[in-house]
């Protein structure tokens, strides 16, 4: 029996859209993908993918098409996007280009707390953050060039984004390091504590 999916995530995505243009079993996705640097950029698994492939061919996204087997190789199911999933992939692909989404980060969360390292510490783990940034920049920076010579830019707007984004990131941390070098910046966890203290004893006495 179907299933409705109500969202589909980015290996939905990836294999509804590799299967936009021909049938393939999961193994020729996954090849497909690594080829074209998908899974590095999209942080794609195989054992995401062929979780998603279960999921999709429950919600009837997709379907399989023939099961073969070469040799001593483990069976393998070649699959093809259904009309539904065709529709599927666009509706979406269409939310999520045009909705801007607050999406979590491990990072944001950290900076809600950096007031329990010391400054010192601070400016330390940050500026370790700075050095893996500007070596993320530069790979992906290599990539997109050794790519480009083969592959048009449309097909590469993701890896561009994703520069993008690790730039600006670097800017920020770089600033935020500035900040905290030149004393715009200065915390004292126990004062904090202390005045925190301080101001809800003082408004449970304005209530009593």
């Amino acid at each position: 029996m179907n299933y409705m999916l109500r969202e589909l995530g980015i290996w939905e995505i990836a294999v509804l859209a590799t299967l936009r243009e021909a049938p393939m079993h999961p193994y020729q996705m996954q090849r497909l993908l690594h080829d074209r640097h998908k899974d590095e950029i999209l942080a794609l698994k195989r054992g995401s993918l062929y979780h998603s492939i279960g999921r999709l061919e429950r919600a009837g996204l997709i379907e399989a098409l023939a099961t073969t087997r070469d040799g001593r190789r483990p069976e393998r199911t070649t699959y093809r996007l259904t009309p539904a999933g065709r529709e599927a992939l666009l509706n979406t692909l269409r939310k999520v280009v045009s909705t801007p989404r607050r999406e979590s980060s491990e990072f944001m969360a950290a900076m809600a707390y950096l007031i329990h390292l010391t400054p010192e510490e601070g400016i330390a783990r940050l500026e370790d953050r700075l050095r893996m940034l500007k070596r993320q920049i530069a790979q992906t920076d290599t990539l997109m060039t050794a790519v480009s010579a083969w592959v048009s830019r449309i097909n590469l707007i993701e890896t561009e984004y994703l520069l993008a984004m690790l730039r600006a990131e670097r800017d920020w941390v770089a600033g935020l390091v500035r900040d905290l070098r030149e004393s715009r910046l200065d915390w004292n966890l126990e004062k904090i504590y202390t005045e925190i203290k301080a101001s809800t004893e003082a408004a449970g006495s304005t209530e009593e």
